[in-house]
């Protein structure tokens, strides 16, 4: 995990570094039954912006990005990921550091459908 995360901060663009870790975390909820295709994030801008290495404005300019590329919603504290798979594609996001499947379990499913 710790080798995906330095990838993550060190080799990839802010925009793609967020839409990573905005899937590893739909990935992680569906895993526990909280999420399908969007969940609760109570976080701020400052908070996300802090957690890709970036400062609140770029944070905002990333956000712009994806919602103009229709990755990603999100108002009030509901993020929604209209099709995951096309966020994990421009991520580069690959699932396998997580060890879902382990269990037998399809990381990309929705719940109910492994």
């Amino acid at each position: 995990m710790l080798r995906e995360w330095l990838v993550n901060v060190g080799q990839r663009k802010a925009v793609q570094r967020l839409a990573h870790v905005l899937c590893e975390l739909l990935l992680r909820l569906r895993i526990v039954g909280l999420a399908e295709n969007s969940y609760n994030l109570p976080l701020t801008q400052v908070d996300l912006a802090d957690t890709i290495g970036v400062s609140n404005v770029h944070l905002n300019r990333v956000l712009q990005e994806l919602r103009r590329e229709e990755l990603i919603t999100w108002q009030d504290d509901l993020l929604a990921i209209p099709d995951i798979d096309r966020l994990m594609t421009y991520s580069g996001f690959n699932p396998n550091y997580l060890h879902i499947g382990r269990q037998g379990a399809d990381p990309a499913a929705k719940p109910g459908e492994s």
